[in-house]
């Protein structure tokens, strides 16, 4: 039990970056002995996903929208038309990409700035705003965790897997192309 007025116990973590590395492993994403880069963004996966991840097979979903994004895939899909059909969808879609075309990483800070930016902008809060940003760059509409799986992309793209992870810039270029 908590104590009065300390709020809810954060959830629980049953991973750790090993875990991240046994699924990366696995799917080939990752090789035998990853260098230090990779390491640390395993470590980074596991703290941000694994709170988020019910099990093994809920982690593993969400580290796969950080290794693969297809655009036109993802803009064929019916949960893409339902995003795009709400009210400013397309409008937070072009402002994203305006300020994504910055070649700045992605970090907290940045992604925390332009979500602000974004319902000054716009005038939009919940999932006017953050499911149309979440289907861009995670390639889902979901709820936060998917916010999370987006932190990690520029640090995954930077940290040199076998397999190139594309940027936050890199994965709004392609779907607006691909709109």
């Amino acid at each position: 039990m908590t104590a009065p007025g300390s709020g809810p116990a954060p959830p629980e973590n049953r991973f750790s970056a090993a875990d991240v590395q046994a699924i990366g492993r696995a799917r080939g994403w990752l090789g035998a002995g990853p260098p230090a880069e990779q390491g640390a963004w395993c470590e980074r996966a596991a703290a941000l996903l694994g709170p988020k991840s019910a099990d093994h097979a809920a982690l593993e979903d969400l580290l796969s929208l950080v290794f693969r994004y297809d655009a036109q895939e993802i803009l064929a899909g019916t949960e893409a038309h339902m995003v795009l059909s709400r009210y400013a969808a397309r409008d937070v879609i072009r402002k994203l990409a305006d300020f994504l075309l910055d070649p700045a990483p992605l970090t907290t800070e940045r992604f925390n700035q332009i979500v602000e930016a974004l319902k000054a902008d716009l005038a939009v809060r919940g999932r006017e705003l953050f499911h149309p940003l979440r289907l861009a760059l995670a390639g889902r509409s979901g709820e936060g965790e998917l916010d999370r799986v987006v932190l990690l992309l520029d640090e995954a793209a930077a940290a040199g897997f076998p397999l190139p992870v594309k940027t936050a810039r890199a994965r709004i270029i392609e779907f607006c192309s691909a709109l």
